[in-house]
């Protein structure tokens, strides 16, 4: 397992791994906001990518939005490969990255009701939840952690 910096050429892979988690963890209709992220706004959030065996197989990013907060954003590992580590090593990653920088004193992040359990697990709780938030049947699920 390999965790590094997007780079341009990867947008293809990462489109691919968000395919493989429509229609259960994020809407068709999200796609286009996620191609227009990596295009405009990856750089700018250190967006990253796990690779196993040279193929990128998971992606997200820590998006600095000052005033103390952070969010996750954009994280997800290709379907077939869940319950691997791989989305826990990806979110601890952004753990790391925030704690690093003592500017961030939060973290959130918006995920559905499939997830909320997994960022459960990593000590961020529920603060929010919007039925439908994300698209028919996936709820968007507002979450928080302290540092």
């Amino acid at each position: 397992m390999n965790l590094r910096l997007y780079r341009p050429t990867d947008i293809t892979a990462c489109l691919s791994i968000f395919d493989s988690n429509v229609p259960t963890y994020f809407a068709p209709q999200e796609r286009g906001d996620f191609e227009r992220f990596l295009h405009e706004h990856a750089a700018q959030c250190a967006f990253q990518v796990i690779e196993v065996e040279g193929q990128v197989v998971a992606c997200g990013g820590l998006w600095n939005g000052g005033e103390g907060s952070a969010s996750f954003c954009w994280g997800m590992v290709e379907r077939g490969r869940h319950r691997q580590g791989l989305g826990r090593a990806l979110a601890m990653a952004r753990l790391y990255q925030a704690e690093a920088d003592p500017s961030i004193q939060r973290i959130t992040l918006s995920t559905s009701q499939h997830t909320q359990g997994f960022y459960a697990g990593l000590g961020f709780q529920v603060v929010r939840v919007v039925a439908d938030g994300h698209g028919a049947g996936i709820d968007a699920v507002e979450m928080e952690r302290v540092l």
